[in-house]
């Protein structure tokens, strides 16, 4: 009796074990078809990222920027009598240093004097160096 019972255990431990196998299995295939998905996407945004990189070098060619230039707009070459030498520029204007001025804080510190000393620091004495 006791060796029938056992037989049942052992019997039904082999029937729990081949169930926890196949669930393990059956997980296992779901994250390999998970994975061979989501490599197949990385793949496909690969190839989009490199189309689109191709696209970007054909739009960013300079011969055919230069042709788009051309075309539509209205430029004209350089002529070597547009350039100047620095010693032909004109003066520059004169500053205006009213208190009317566009910059008012520009235009008080220009007009202030010499810092005034303040009372943290004794005024130098004018025989020698400073006391401390």
């Amino acid at each position: 009796m006791i060796l029938r019972l056992l037989n049942f255990v052992v019997i039904g431990a082999l029937v729990l074990a081949a169930a926890y196998v196949y669930r393990i299995k059956f997980d296992a295939t779901v994250q390999a078809e998970r994975l061979a998905k989501i490599r197949g996407e990385v793949r496909h945004e690969r190839d989009a990222i490199a189309a689109l990189r191709a696209e970007w070098g054909q739009l960013d060619n300079p011969a055919r920027i230069e042709a788009l230039a051309k075309r539509y707009l209205p430029l004209r070459t350089i002529a070597p009598t547009q350039f100047d030498t620095l010693d032909r520029l004109p003066d520059r204007p004169p500053q205006d240093t009213t208190a009317e001025s566009s910059d008012p804080i520009g235009g008080v510190i220009g007009q202030s004097e010499a810092p005034a000393t303040t009372g943290s620091i004794p005024a130098p004495e004018s025989g020698g160096a400073p006391q401390q």
